[in-house]
């Protein structure tokens, strides 16, 4: 028996941001929890969304020259302890196969938490010379990390990414292609997902284990909170030498490959629930929704809906054959109402409603998601009018975001003023600090902030530490994280 729908039960976004999104997810059928604790189940709806985010970054991807390829699920222990800074890193987070076929085994299995140990053990056998390089692949896979704290998309234990790694023959080409996936993920966001995000390199403290340098895209989320969006690391010869991928250069001599990784995670779902909705649902941006306009017949009761149903499916091709991702709901139950509440809380930009004055007119009812305005228009004009509105909505989601990105973007002199922030509204910091370590620790243990990244093109002055008080030359931005 299907669980009923009721939108009352839905809990408000103005009132407690965590437990709407909770309530999103699962009501709008973006995903739901599995019997593996700390695993969840990515509904259809939810995978829909993911795979057009495969889709963007396959087509990025390739036109770049990479190719996808897949490797094992299960690493040997022995291969991740060749790279120590890398297995420290994970270490808390492994699940580790110690029994396989009944027997113990003697090199135990490291269920992937990250593949590039797997994946350079094999790089090693297929790189010999300069003219082997660059060595360009991508995965699609599912990683595995024992978090202990676990929410719906944005932490848990199983998530879906696609993780690339290049070999090159300079580090310059590695950084390049470390700049050039920031720059795609950042049109991810900001195109597809109408959402704002500041580039930047994370602090040593908060690079990836075995990176020379990590370079991140950073979000805000509606509660001043901050989400790491996606990142790649310059993995510089930190693994190529410890696994001896090596190569003959174009002068003849041995040297080592330079490395990076890259990878973008269904989080970034769990990023576009917080930053999109609104009390009802879900809003989601056309150019990422699976469903761009979902069409309603209504229909009284003693009417024959024939004809009616006719004109909608008639709709739905043309809106097909215009490249508009549609979907005519012809169910009879639930009621219209409820329907229609279903089909705000997933977040449908906009929604046609047919019934038979439109029919008879030749015309449609367009309600948008974002704003529940309404309007009537003609048939002949129903594809123009559309392909504006959703570009209309794209367009006014990510104004939205840029709005509340500048409004909770803050500049902290003194460490009071910074404290005072993070106590109220929070949001991003842009502050001067001494890069020192011990120093960064004391300001998130103090304030819960920690750096999230300096930018790429940071502004080089003299100041002091908004902490410890020694100089410093560049102001990074911090936050609190999810």
């Amino acid at each position: 028996m299907k669980q009923s729908f009721e939108k009352k039960e839905l809990k408000k976004k103005s009132e407690h941001l965590s437990d709407w999104y909770t309530d999103v997810v699962l009501k709008a059928q973006l995903a739901d929890y599995s019997p593996v604790p700390g695993a969840m189940v990515i509904r259809p709806y939810g995978y829909a969304i993911w795979e057009h985010v495969q889709r963007i970054m396959d087509r990025l991807m390739k036109a770049a020259g990479l190719e996808n390829a897949y490797f094992p699920l299960f690493i040997p222990h022995s291969l991740l302890d060749k790279e120590k800074e890398h297995v420290e890193g994970f270490s808390p987070e492994l699940a580790i196969v110690t029994v396989g076929g009944g027997e113990k085994l003697k090199d135990p299995l490291v269920v992937r938490p990250t593949s590039e140990t797997i994946m350079y053990e094999m790089y090693k056998k297929w790189i010999q010379s300069w003219r082997d390089l660059p060595v360009l692949i991508n995965q699609w896979n599912n990683v595995i990390r024992w978090e202990k704290r676990t929410y719906l998309f944005l932490r848990t234990m199983e998530f879906l990414w696609h993780e690339a790694h290049t070999a090159h023959e300079t580090e310059k080409e590695a950084v390049e292609m470390c700049l050039t996936a920031q720059e795609w993920y950042r049109n991810i966001y900001e195109e597809y997902f109408a959402i704002p995000s500041y580039v930047g390199t994370k602090s040593k403290s908060e690079k990836f284990a075995g990176a020379k340098d990590t370079y991140t895209v950073e979000l805000l989320m509606p509660d001043g909170k901050v989400l790491q969006g996606a990142t790649s690391h310059n993995l510089a010869q930190n693994f190529s030498k410890p696994f001896d991928i090596a190569f003959q250069n174009r002068e003849g001599k041995l040297d080592h490959v330079w490395q990076t990784s890259y990878a973008i995670t269904t989080r970034s779902i769990g990023a576009l629930v917080l930053v999109h909705g609104d009390d009802n649902g879900l809003i989601v941006p056309p150019k990422i929704a699976p469903i761009q306009v979902v069409i309603m017949p209504i229909l009284k009761k003693g009417v024959d809906g024939n004809l009616t149903h006719a004109y909608c499916t008639e709709i739905k091709e043309a809106l097909d054959n215009a490249g508009i991702r549609s979907k005519l709901d012809m169910r009879d139950e639930p009621s219209v109402g409820r329907r229609f509440n279903e089909w705000e809380v997933k977040g449908v930009p906009v929604r046609f409603e047919v019934g038979e004055k439109e029919y008879k007119e030749s015309t449609v009812t367009i309600a948008r998601r974002d704003t529940g305005e309404k309007n009537t228009v003609t048939r002949t004009d129903m594809l123009v009018v559309i392909e504006k509105l959703l570009k209309d909505i794209q367009t006014a989601l990510l104004a939205r975001a840029e709005a509340h990105l500048k409004q909770n973007t803050h500049e902290a002199g003194s460490f009071e003023e910074f404290t005072k922030i993070m106590q109220t509204t929070r949001g991003f910091i842009r502050a001067f600090w001494c890069e020192e370590a011990s120093c960064e620790a004391a300001i998130k243990e103090k304030t819960k902030a920690n750096t999230r990244c300096l930018s790429l093109n940071p502004e080089t002055g003299k100041g002091t530490c908004v902490h410890c008080g020694k100089p410093a030359t560049h102001k990074w931005l911090f936050g609190q994280s999810y």
